[in-house]
């Protein structure tokens, strides 16, 4: 019996890497654009490696697939896959965590210095209503004077900070997983979130979503920071409750806002977050550029023939 091999739904507009592996281990390859549970039950039928973008990898799709199978997640987040089931069911899951570090830190940087700088309201009034002058959306802060947050410096954090640094930002970070010392030594300060939260004037999210993380930044951390504090996020949409972030924007307590991460994607049209010119909004396109997408299917497909030739695979994720 041949080994199958299925996308559920990808971005890039090509599989040639992902129909190579298949094709070099003599299995059937299919490619689908799942958006729902019920469409990727039925895309992964029996499939042996499961590339997968955004769709819902729940038990009940899972519970189609091969015995032993193996999903392959595109990207470093997978809250998208129920990865407990998949321990279950000796499901292997493994995800692409280096593919695309170097550009989501190049789009964080880019909506952060924008958003301080309050780049799209002046253009939006200068569109609206023919000019406005330098004070006419209050008083900006020098980039030497202004402190940065970061909540999480793994490989993208870390990337931002270096990118951060040369304008002479202060940098500090919460993550309590990287030891204070290595932080110190790159002249990055360790902080609890609370502290950072009240101190920042900007604060970026580089954690993953989990059930501890979900909602971190909801009424209450959004009470904690500075009046006219900035918020970027470019990790996960479910960090952040939106109904919140509306209103701290609305209320004047955050000044700016870069989102290219929500919790429903695409971002439904009577959303709030469109009618609000503080809000800067990009397309869950952070990890995009030619060679950053061409590695993340490269090195996915690279895992799949790990899988589909019985090989440890590298970068593997567990509950």
């Amino acid at each position: 019996m041949k080994a199958k091999v299925v996308v559920t739904d990808q971005a890039f507009g090509g599989t040639l890497a992902e129909r190579a592996v298949a094709e070099r281990h003599d299995a059937e390859f299919a490619e689908f654009q799942c958006a729902t549970e019920a469409e990727t039950v039925a895309a992964v039928a029996g499939a042996h490696v499961v590339f997968v973008n955004l769709a819902p990898v729940t038990r009940a799709v899972l519970e189609r697939m091969a015995p032993g199978a193996t999903v392959i997640r595109y990207g470093v987040g997978y809250d998208n896959v129920d990865v407990r089931a998949a321990g279950e069911l000796g499901i292997s899951v493994a995800n692409v965590p280096d593919y695309g570090s170097e550009t989501v830190a190049d789009h964080t940087v880019a909506l952060l210095l924008s958003s301080l700088r309050k780049l799209s309201v002046y253009d939006s009034r200068i569109r609206e209503d023919g000019w406005i002058k330098p004070p006419g959306l209050g008083t900006l802060r020098g980039f030497g004077d202004t402190t940065v947050g970061l909540i999480g410096t793994g490989r993208i954090g870390f990337s931002v900070a270096k990118r951060l640094m040369p304008f002479g930002f202060r940098i500090i970070a919460h993550d309590p997983w990287a030891p204070a010392g290595a932080l110190t030594a790159f002249g990055i300060e360790s902080v609890e979130l609370d502290d950072l939260l009240s101190r920042s004037h900007a604060v970026s999210l580089h954690c993953p979503l989990t059930p501890n993380t979900h909602h971190l930044i909801d009424d209450a951390a959004l009470a904690r920071m500075s009046e006219g504090a900035v918020l970027i996020n470019t990790s996960r949409g479910g960090l952040v409750d939106e109904d919140a972030l509306v209103q701290a924007l609305k209320s004047g307590r955050l000044s700016a806002v870069g989102l290219d991460v929500f919790s429903q994607e695409p971002l439904p049209p009577e959303s709030p977050l469109r009618a609000l010119d503080q809000v800067t909004l990009t397309p869950h396109s952070a990890f995009y550029s030619a060679h950053s997408v061409e590695q993340l299917q490269l090195l996915a497909a690279e895992e799949a023939d790990r899988a589909l030739g019985g090989r440890r695979l590298r970068s593997p994720v567990s509950a």
